[in-house]
């Protein structure tokens, strides 16, 4: 096992990192910081990545192995050249809770499915063809149109649960917010996941918990796994909804991780579209949460400086080992709903946020016409969960905003051209 790891990565000098120093994907540091490097990783990713099969209804457990699973096939695929971890994608979220109400989990099991093998054809072909095609189709003014939409669709959800236990949520929320601004480093990085543990001690004082399941969960099992169905509607709801997201999280993840450590890995996204589609397909497969890259970890490299994807490879194995601790499982599908709600009106207005991040970063120029009416019918269409019924498919929000995007920008964007004239510019 030695000679393996050394000849997979090579030590960093003397094994110990210093201010100012970097760590590349093929390097590594003495294996005891090594562990403690994978442990941070599965902290910071733990909060998102269980927070999603909490509200959908899927097992914690069970998402928890396929993300750690999933994991180490995306160090696998890629070559051990993209340090990435798989966790619960948020995107799935609203298409998810829709299919559930006609097939249950197991219908919405079989759209995670088909979106894990979308995507991975998606990334095939962008892999033989190059990552062009997908900053064609997908320019940062559609890419924050899309990440925005998503964030406002999912606000009626966090009312919702918000308005279950209003005080539970409120003491969560105000500890979350409270720790973001009081915290520093890695600690303010989980702000989130350390007041959703506040606000569930607060719940508990309150008598507000029930761990009757808890007592009785074993120490040690296999997680639930359940096979999908495939509903056609539960499939149109899902894929579309999705797959687009899923492009551009993992094709912006990419960008990230080869700006921080000064590599080209543009000619990798395909793989990573591919590992990521691997990985969502088998949680799909068997009860799992559909998956994408995290930008939590790659926040933790960010503040670390510390790229190796040895740290990935140990927080997937860790993962694993956790998702075999049935109790474990069922500590986490105690949380009450208020706590869920007031951790989620900070979660998804960080995804309402992050599409506004997006065009800020990537200076989209709002007095161009085309980028205006794209972000503010597709942003309104999803916000307002617009609905096409045909026959007995219904197209919602997310669905409807996304496909809308990317439409209307394409079209508009070639009429403009054939104008043969400079875009108007447009007062806002």
């Amino acid at each position: 096992m030695s000679a393996m790891i050394d000849r997979l990565w090579k030590l960093h000098g003397d094994g110990n990192v210093r201010t100012g120093e970097v760590v590349a994907p093929d390097e590594r540091l003495a294996m005891p910081a090594m562990f403690g490097l994978g442990a941070q990783h599965v902290l910071a990713m733990f909060g998102s990545t269980a927070l999603v099969p909490v509200l959908t209804g899927f097992p914690v457990s069970t998402t928890l192995l396929f993300s750690g699973i999933g994991t180490l096939l995306f160090c696998l695929i890629t070559g051990n050249r993209v340090p990435s971890y798989t966790g619960s994608s948020f995107a799935f979220i609203a298409p998810v809770i829709a299919a559930k109400t006609d097939g249950g989990i197991p219908a919405a099991l079989g759209g995670i499915l088909c979106a894990g093998i979308a995507l991975f054809l998606v990334g095939l072909i962008v892999d033989r063809i190059g990552y062009r095609v997908v900053g064609f189709l997908l320019p940062p003014v559609v890419t924050g149109a899309i990440v925005a939409l998503i964030g406002l669709n999912l606000a009626p959800v966090a009312k919702d649960q918000f308005s279950q236990q209003a005080g539970i949520a409120l003491f969560t929320l105000a500890a979350i917010l409270i720790l973001t601004v009081g915290l520093r480093g890695l600690a303010s990085q989980l702000s989130v996941f350390l007041g959703v543990v506040a606000g569930y001690v607060f719940a508990g004082i309150l008598g507000k918990v029930d761990w009757s399941a808890v007592h009785q969960a074993d120490w040690f099992g296999w997680p639930d796994l359940t096979t999908p169905t495939f509903n056609g509607r539960a499939i149109l709801l899902i894929v579309p909804a999705v797959l687009l997201v899923l492009i551009a999280e993992n094709a912006g993840h990419v960008k990230a991780v080869a700006a921080m450590t000064g590599r080209d890995l543009d000619p990798l996204v395909g793989r990573s579209l591919m590992a990521d589609g691997i990985a969502t397909t088998l949680s799909g497969g068997f009860g799992g949460s559909g998956t994408t890259t995290y930008a939590e970890n790659i926040g933790v490299m960010g503040l670390t400086r510390v790229y190796s994807t040895l740290a990935y490879i140990i927080a997937g194995g860790i993962a694993i080992v956790l998702a075999l601790v049935p109790k474990f499982g069922a500590v986490i599908g105690a949380i009450p709903i208020g706590v869920l709600g007031g951790a989620v009106t900070v979660l998804f207005g960080m995804i309402a946020i992050l599409g506004a991040r997006i065009w800020i970063e990537n200076g989209v120029d709002f007095r161009d016409p085309v980028n205006l009416t794209t972000a503010a019918v597709a942003v309104i269409v999803g916000a307002g969960d617009f609905t096409l019924t045909w026959g007995d498919y219904a197209f919602a929000g997310i669905t409807l905003g996304t496909v809308g995007a990317i439409v209307i920008y394409q079209v508009l964007r070639l009429l403009q051209r054939r104008g043969g004239e400079p875009p108007a510019r447009v007062s806002v």
